[in-house]
């Protein structure tokens, strides 16, 4: 099937930014102090998994990542790069270590934060069995753990039906399931954007825990569409070492054709 679809920008939520790489501002005439990871045993460390799977073209970059990025410092005038030597490992394997610092290509000075980052190939993930995410970073001075309850998981929307997923009717009720079990996303959103053109529209829905439901409008135009489904869920920390805490989130969304009639 050659569908060709209009999708406007994705509006990630702020943990999902994260993932793709956004910087955060520190204000301006800054210089960068190199600290050792030691230095950062006062900070958070935050997770955000960012999976976005779109029905056709190519992935964009920090599409499929998960990210781990230390608070700023507490003073606004502080900007902290980490020294060299350190390293970042997901599950044994390593990842893209970004020491942070100050930034000044933009024109003015930016104050990047430590982080490291994991992209996964999702058609790897999904026939892989679940597994918790172990992150470690580590340097001559200190050694920090963040241990994430099925952090190694490929997220989906699972059809619950009734009817065939990629055909919907019109007044009739459809559900989907987030996927792995246990984990209750936030409000789970739905849009549709019909083959051909640009407005993409919002269907109302409802959730019980990790299931959504809507019912498909009567004045939806028969025709072809891409449905999209989104939702952030709370990550489970198990083991949060070397750090005074940790905090994580995990983004998914999902865009499927389907055949409206």
């Amino acid at each position: 099937m050659n569908l060709i679809f209009r999708r406007n920008l994705l509006r990630l939520p702020a943990g999902a930014f994260v993932a793709v790489g956004l910087l955060s501002g520190c204000g301006s005439s800054l210089t960068s102090e190199t600290v050792s990871l030691a230095e950062l045993a006062g900070r958070t460390l935050t997770l955000a998994q960012s999976d976005v799977d779109v029905y056709e073209g190519v992935d964009e970059a920090g599409s499929h990542r998960v990210t781990v990025t230390f608070s700023p410092a507490a003073e606004e005038d502080r900007c902290t790069e980490l020294n060299e030597g350190a390293t970042a490992t997901f599950n044994g394997q390593p990842m893209t270590l970004d020491r942070g610092g100050v930034d000044g290509t933009a024109g003015r000075d930016v104050c990047v934060p430590t982080r490291a980052y994991y992209d996964f190939d999702p058609n790897v993930w999904v026939q892989q069995p679940t597994e918790n995410a172990r992150i470690v970073l580590q340097d001559g001075s200190h050694t920090i753990t963040l241990v994430l309850k099925d952090g190694k998981a490929k997220r989906l929307f699972s059809f619950q039906g009734p009817g065939a997923e990629d055909r919907l009717t019109r007044g009739q009720e459809y559900s989907f399931r987030w996927l792995p079990e246990g984990e209750i996303p936030g409000p789970i959103t739905a849009t549709l954007l019909r083959e051909g053109g640009s407005a993409t529209a919002t269907i109302p829905t409802a959730q019980e825990e990790a299931v959504v439901s809507f019912t498909l409008l009567q004045t939806t135009p028969v025709a072809a569409h891409l449905l999209t489904l989104s939702g952030t869920a709370p990550g489970e920390v198990l083991e949060c070492t070397g750090v005074a805490t940790c905090e994580a989130t995990l983004f998914h969304s999902e865009e499927r054709v389907v055949n409206v009639q």
